[in-house]
């Protein structure tokens, strides 16, 4: 690894544990030895079921960026996700997009520690864990939390959000 994608990647998970930190998260942002880019590889890198994986994912609603958080196991329907948000049109962004709106590389997407809030909506197909994984900022880093928490700390919107 490049000294300067070292600083990249230190740099977005040192504001990712200052989030926690802040929000008074328990859990612990934990390197993974593998990238963790899918919820699939996160889930087999941490021996839990996909559905456990909090996936941040960005999406413009009528050209303004969004964060759907979605357990693992789901697809988004943007068609719900518009109606959720009062929104004509619903597209994932691109990966320039993500990087504006979250300060992240597309995999791995934090719930937090944006430059600027966003709007939220987090699936409710994870209220039913104990607790869930999300993204640490990088790719190789990920955080254990709680659907609870989830909400609490993204001032989300909880609902079904899964196609």
């Amino acid at each position: 690894m490049s000294a300067a994608m070292a600083d990249q990647e230190q740099e977005s998970v040192i504001r990712v544990r200052e989030c926690l930190a802040a929000a008074e998260v328990p859990g612990q942002v934990r390197r993974l030895d593998d990238s963790a880019r899918t919820a699939a590889q996160a889930a087999a890198a941490l021996g839990v079921e996909v559905g456990q994986i909090a996936s941040s994912l960005v999406f413009l609603a009528d050209g303004k960026p969004v964060l759907v958080v979605a357990s693992g196991g789901h697809r988004v329907d943007t068609d719900k996700v518009a109606a959720i948000l009062g929104a004509s049109e619903v597209s994932k962004a691109s990966a320039d997009d993500v990087r504006t709106a979250t300060g992240f590389a597309i995999g791995g997407v934090a719930p937090v520690g944006h430059p600027e809030p966003l709007r939220t909506v987090i699936d409710v197909a994870l209220s039913q864990y104990d607790e869930v994984w999300a993204a640490g900022g990088h790719p190789h880093y990920v955080f254990p939390t709680s659907y609870d928490e989830l909400l609490r700390i993204t001032a989300g919107e909880a609902a079904e959000i899964g196609a």
